[in-house]
């Protein structure tokens, strides 16, 4: 048992260990694999404890390890985290694999898997989605974009840090999953705004309104999980609007430039503005309702006024 534990064992890098990389990296080092991390943060002391090793630079963990993930904000992050001095394209050599968990532009991603190929190494996108939560139970939904070999070589590291997990297409696709998934978060979470302030409003209990539909076709997980947060104000995140609003942002961008219209995702996202105009970025995206109480000057969940 333990001679093929250490035949399965992989050398994996990791850069960023925020609110999600830190549970995913500990995953993958208690699945019995060599961590060689890298944060600009020193490396967390229970991480160290459980064996890992800091890395001084992406580009040394890319020198260490064999499959190098990265899970920073945004696409400026991936960019420097890959390219810039000390990083991990310096690092690298021929038959490595660069795994991108991070959740940036597809258009750009593209790019970077052209230039890491061209070192002879592998590249996946590979954004995913649950949360902190799903980081930390290990039930991330992943969604891959890349060669299925090496999506293949990868596998058994997704499913330590994830459950769904699929293999969508080429470089980029995991990626335009991940903003197609963003969107639908984003309007779902509007929808569920909007209904249960208008059942508010309206005089009715939002928690027995919501309670009933979560019986009917109107049920969803947002329902279940950000519809309770409106009610009892529970806003820390969970999942920051200002990353939401990054998401949205590359959903709009790339719609237009292939001359595509997304009218409601533009609504949604003008709504995370006025959240994040009253001071809301670090709020969790559930909070989205808050710019439809400003508007009618009602929160959900308080007195009804006399009018009605």
């Amino acid at each position: 048992m333990h001679q093929q534990r250490r035949n399965n064992m992989s050398k994996v890098g990791f850069v960023g260990l925020g609110i999600m990389g830190l549970p995913m990296a500990t995953h993958i080092l208690k699945g019995g694999h060599q961590l060689f991390a890298h944060d600009h943060k020193p490396l967390p002391s229970d991480l160290a404890a459980q064996g890992a090793v800091a890395c001084a630079s992406g580009k040394e963990v890319a020198q260490q390890a064999d499959i190098i993930i990265i899970m920073v904000p945004d696409t400026p992050h991936v960019a420097s985290v890959l390219f810039d001095g000390g990083g991990v394209a310096q690092g690298l050599s021929a038959g490595k694999t660069v795994v991108d968990m991070s959740s940036i532009s597809p258009v750009e991603t593209k790019a970077f898997a052209a230039r890491i190929n061209g070192l002879g190494c592998d590249y996946l996108d590979a954004p995913v989605s649950g949360g902190e939560v799903g980081a930390r139970a290990a039930s991330l939904t992943i969604m891959v974009g890349g060669p299925e070999s090496a999506f293949a070589t990868v596998k058994p590291l997704f499913e330590l840090m994830g459950k769904n997990i699929t293999l969508v297409g080429g470089n980029g696709d995991g990626q335009t999953t991940k903003v197609a998934n963003q969107i639908i978060v984003a309007l779902n979470i509007e929808a569920v705004g909007e209904a249960l302030l208008f059942a508010s409003r309206m005089g009715a209990d939002p928690a027995k309104v919501r309670q009933a539909l979560m019986g009917g076709f109107a049920a969803s997980r947002i329902l279940e999980v950000h519809g309770e947060r409106m009610i009892k104000r529970t806003f820390d995140p969970g999942f920051r609007i200002e990353l939401h609003q990054k998401d949205l942002n590359l959903a709009l961008t790339s719609a237009r430039q292939v001359g595509l219209s997304l009218p409601n995702t533009a609504t949604a996202q003008e709504l995370f503005n006025t959240c994040a105009a009253h001071g809301g970025k670090a709020w969790d995206h559930s909070a989205l309702v808050r710019a439809l109480e400003i508007m009618a000057n009602y929160e959900i969940g308080a007195p009804v006024p006399q009018s009605i």
